[in-house]
């Protein structure tokens, strides 16, 4: 758990200062789940927004049973993103991504690839008349890579800029024969019209999106990835307050840090009351948090936290038919401590007894 917690400190250090560690590879964050590298210039890094579309998308997947693991060199974003790596790069052009491609995906081997590129060509007015041909090739290049990998290639947001807006509407208007060529070679290339999900008044600073920009954008990539079965995986459960029966009161994350313990609190419908089972038994947070027997404890008084998704057996959990919520690697129950019904009553693991303080009901979903 030590290991752990330096972990933790050196991922806020780079959270906070946007750095790079590794020698260029980030302190990665997985949870065992379908891996997705959002790829692109600063409009994937989160400009103006730190996180980006990332955020949103996030707690979309997340609400509606996805686990996934963003996966890139790259690290940053506020604490509610649940995974704050990628492969976004402010500045960069096509060719800039396609020199470095290969390298990123030998090392993260993702399954999905989200790809938003081209705005630096534009803004840059760089050799304009072969920006699509560089992106035909970055495409070959990822499918040449990672063959079983599905491809989303969307096109370029508005710029408020006139000149520049219409030099990416005539960038745009090259990418969907691109994409069907792609297609009709056996690639699994999709495309995503990103330029229409956006206006110019979604623009900040007349380029890079406002927190409802970013958040337009996270919708068109989830309509688009569950278009495509396997792409981001299965969906577990939807989203759903976990009720105690004896309190009446739910499973509540006070806030988003790893170690923060469960605890009571009066139900409101609130992200930070929704929980999805997964196929892979864990509960996760609508913040993107697994819960999790602390310190991989299974004595009676462990802590019953969140924590970063990691697989391990003691983020695992049995919800069972007589309610009770068992830790598959402690056996123990999830126990409302002290038979506590108050708000702000911890959560613990305790041998099963049967009383009404480790019984549970999954109530109707919130997503």
């Amino acid at each position: 758990m030590r290991t752990r917690r330096r972990w933790v400190a050196a991922a806020a250090v780079a959270v906070i200062m946007g750095t790079v560690l590794h020698g260029g590879i980030a302190a990665a964050e997985s949870n065992g789940g379908v891996r997705v590298m959002p790829l692109g210039d600063s409009i994937t890094e989160g400009t103006q927004i730190p996180g980006g579309y990332r955020n949103g998308l996030w707690q979309r997947l997340a609400a509606n049973g996805y686990r996934v693991d963003f996966v890139g060199s790259q690290f940053n974003g506020p604490p509610s993103l649940g995974d704050h790596d990628h492969q976004g790069h402010p500045g960069w052009r096509i060719d800039q991504i396609d020199a470095n491609i290969v390298r990123w995906l030998q090392v993260t081997n993702p399954r999905t690839v989200l790809l938003h590129i081209g705005t630096n060509d534009v803004l840059q007015n760089y050799h304009l008349a072969t920006a699509p041909s560089r992106l035909s090739t970055l495409v070959d290049r990822i499918t040449a890579t990672v063959p079983a990998a599905d491809v989303f290639v969307a096109t370029i947001i508005p710029l408020a800029n006139a000149d520049q807006e219409s030099k990416a509407r005539s960038f745009n208007a090259t990418i969907p024969a691109m994409v069907q060529s792609k297609v009709n070679a056996g690639k699994r290339v999709h495309l995503v019209d990103m330029h229409a999900a956006l206006t110019t008044a979604d623009l900040i600073d007349g380029v890079h999106p406002t927190a409802g920009g970013y958040d337009k954008m996270a919708a068109t990539w989830l309509t688009a990835l569950r278009s495509v079965p396997g792409s981001i995986g299965d969906p577990g459960q939807p989203a759903r307050p976990i009720v105690g029966v004896q309190s009446g009161r739910c499973l509540d994350v006070p806030n988003t840090a790893n170690g923060t313990q469960i605890q009571l609190w009066d139900c409101h419908g609130g992200a930070n009351q929704s929980w999805t089972h997964t196929a892979g038994r864990q509960l996760v947070a609508s913040g993107g948090k697994c819960l999790d027997a602390r310190g991989q404890g299974t004595s009676n008084g462990t802590q019953v936290v969140v924590w970063d998704c990691n697989g391990q057996t003691n983020q695992q959990w049995n919800v069972n038919a007589n309610g009770t919520i068992t830790g598959v690697q402690s056996g123990l129950c999830i126990d409302a401590s002290g038979l506590g019904t108050a708000n702000g009553t911890k959560l613990i693991l305790w041998a099963c007894h049967g009383g009404a303080n480790q019984r549970w009901t999954m109530a109707a979903a919130t997503s």
